[in-house]
C-alpha cells in the first residue's frame, strides 16, 4: 500500500492530493451522518456529500494513475480543470446538506435552479474531458503496457463516459425514483430504493468500471479477450439495472 500511494504521489502530485482531501472530507461526512439530525428523504442530509466526495477520491486517483501513460497531455491543465468542476460540485452539496435542502432536483428558487444547472454543466464537462482521455487511449500506441490492460483502460472509460451521461436520465426527471415517491424506503448508506425503480444503480455500477475492469484485469484476467468479454459483460449488467430501473423495478426485489 505504501509503494502505491508513493507511486500515484509520483504519477501526479496535485490530483494525488486532491483525491486525498476528497477522502477526509468523505470521512468527516460520514461522521456527521452519526452525529448530526438534519435529515433530506428521511436519511441523513450527510449520505450525499459522502457519497460524492468517496466517488471523487476514487475517480481523482484512477485518473492520476492513468493519465501518467499519455505522451504530451497537458496534464496540469487536465488536473485544474477536474477540481474545480467536481470541487465546486462536493462543496455545493455540502453547503446544501448543511442547510438539509436538496442540491440536485431543486428547482425552489432561482438561486436553487442556476446552481443546479451549473452542477449538470461541472459534471458534463468533466465527463467529456474524461471522453477525451478515453479517446487519447484509443489513438494512442502503448508499446511498454500490456495490451490487456490497455483494453481494460480503454473500455473502463467508455462505460464510465456512457453511465455519467446517464445520470442525465435523472436529471430531466427531476427524480432518482421511477414508480414512487423519492425517499422510500432504501439500503442504508447508498440509499437506493428497495421498493421502486432507482437509476443510480446503473449510474453507480457503470461509473465504478473506471476502476473494476482495469483492476480485473491487470491482477486477474491477463489476457485481452476475457478483459473485452468481462466488460461487455459489465456493460450488459449496467444496461439491465438501468432498465429495470426505468420500468420501476427494484433491484432487490
Amino acid at each position: 500500500m505504501i509503494q502505491f500511494l508513493e507511486t500515484i504521489k509520483l504519477r501526479n502530485e496535485t490530483l494525488f492530493y486532491f483525491g486525498l482531501l476528497c477522502f477526509v472530507f468523505a470521512a468527516l461526512f460520514l461522521v456527521l451522518t452519526k452525529t448530526t439530525t438534519v435529515q433530506v428523504y428521511n436519511v441523513s442530509a450527510w449520505y450525499k456529500p459522502f457519497k460524492f466526495a468517496l466517488s471523487t477520491f476514487l475517480y481523482s486517483w484512477a485518473m492520476a494513475w492513468y493519465c501518467y501513460y499519455l505522451p504530451d497531455f497537458n496534464i496540469g491543465f487536465f488536473n485544474w480543470s477536474i477540481i474545480i468542476l467536481l470541487g465546486f460540485e462536493i462543496v455545493y452539496i455540502a453547503i446544501q446538506a448543511n442547510k438539509g435542502q436538496l442540491s440536485h432536483y431543486n428547482t425552489s428558487t432561482s438561486l436553487y435552479s442556476f446552481l443546479y444547472a451549473m452542477m449538470a454543466i461541472a459534471a458534463t464537462l468533466a465527463t467529456l474531458y474524461t471522453a477525451y482521455v478515453g479517446l487519447l487511449f484509443f489513438t494512442t500506441n502503448f508499446h511498454d503496457l500490456p495490451n490487456h490492460y490497455v483494453w481494460s483502460i480503454r473500455l473502463g472509460i467508455v462505460i464510465f463516459v456512457i453511465f455519467s451521461f446517464e445520470g442525465f436520465v435523472m436529471g430531466t426527471k427531476l427524480t432518482h425514483t421511477i414508480g414512487g415517491e423519492d425517499g422510500a424506503a432504501g439500503i442504508p448508506i447508498l440509499n437506493w430504493s428497495t421498493k421502486y425503480g432507482d437509476p443510480r444503480i446503473a449510474h453507480f455500477i457503470g461509473m465504478h468500471a473506471l476502476q473494476v475492469i482495469p483492476l480485473i484485469s491487470y491482477y486477474l484476467l491477463k489476457n485481452t479477450k476475457a478483459t473485452i468479454a468481462i466488460a461487455l459483460l459489465y456493460l450488459l449488467l449496467s444496461i439491465f439495472t438501468l432498465i429495470q430501473a426505468l420500468q420501476g423495478k427494484s433491484f432487490f426485489k
